[in-house]
């Protein structure tokens, strides 16, 4: 059963590697907010009073697009600042949880199936044994308490997702909507910490690319439609995205779609640059990445 503010998801080449995403697609949380009142004022579902509180939202509000699961106040074990934190004084600002997100605010939940807490998430869960290919990556996501200090919060939990080499989603995309490869949920240990075992992803048209994630305050909230903390986007450095996709048959399409666009210029990051955003990077093609990105929530 889909939930409220569910939609199709959009449309894809079936003849090209490439995906031909929707104009609308991860456009920000400024677009979902006024799509999402245009909607639902369009059916009387919300009073003026109600409309006016959502066209107000800032940074220091979560939020996804329409439909998604309301965010809350962060409450985690707080177990010291995390090293490496120097300079993180302020939230990461709140984005659009993109049109695919598959955590049942826009048709299917993959929060809810057995084995999707994984550090690898490489390979679907389930019935499917398939494994995205790609460029290894290792991601370590560090969440800081912004109401506690900047401490690092302990057990809180990260579901992470992104596309595949080809620009495709697992559960939406053409050819993939039986796989749920590349998502995954992971506890925070006493650094506040995420890690994620991965591929790094593919450059489709229109967007910078990034990794997506929510934070919830705990496993069992992420696994069962629980609160969300925060949602945001991972960026990553232009460097590693061009020494990556010169592998053009892996990632077919990838360094055209990065030469279209810029960090500055995203719909998503361009609003400050990327600044609290962009993952520190270490590694090459060859070996694989470990990209590291410390956020305030």
């Amino acid at each position: 059963m889909l939930r409220e503010g569910a939609g199709a998801p959009h449309a894809w080449s079936m003849t090209s590697a490439t995906p031909l995403v929707h104009p609308d697609h991860d456009r920000g949380l400024e677009f979902d907010v006024r799509t999402l009142v245009a909607r639902r004022s369009a059916l009387g579902l919300l009073g003026g009073g109600a409309l006016a509180a959502l066209a107000g939202c800032t940074d220091g509000a979560s939020s996804t697009g329409a439909g998604a699961r309301a965010p809350t106040s962060p409450s985690a074990t707080a177990a010291g600042t995390a090293s490496g934190t120097t300079g993180v004084d302020s939230q990461v600002p709140a984005e659009t949880g993109g049109p695919f997100p598959g955590d049942g605010s826009n048709g299917p939940d993959v929060l809810d199936d057995t084995g999707i807490v994984r550090q690898d998430l490489r390979s679907s869960v389930g019935t499917s044994t398939t494994t995205a290919t790609g460029v290894p990556l290792t991601v370590n996501l560090t969440v800081l308490d912004s109401a506690n200090g900047y401490t690092a919060m302990q057990g809180v939990a990260v579901y992470a997702w992104h596309c595949d080499a080809r620009g495709r989603y697992s559960m939406y995309s053409p050819g993939v909507e039986a796989e749920n490869y590349l998502r995954g949920v992971q506890p925070t240990d006493a650094s506040g910490t995420a890690t994620f075992t991965t591929v790094f992803p593919g450059c489709y048209p229109g967007r910078w690319p990034h990794i997506h994630f929510e934070v919830y305050r705990s496993t069992a909230e992420a696994t069962s439609a629980g609160r969300i903390v925060r949602t945001s986007q991972i960026a990553l450095p232009e460097a590693a995205c061009t020494a990556v996709y010169g592998d053009a048959a892996t990632y077919p399409g990838s360094a055209d779609s990065l030469s279209g666009t810029s960090l500055t210029r995203d719909l998503v990051f361009g609003d400050d640059g990327g600044i609290h955003q962009l993952a520190t990077v270490t590694g090459d093609a060859t070996s694989g990445y470990v990209a590291n990105l410390t956020v305030g929530v």
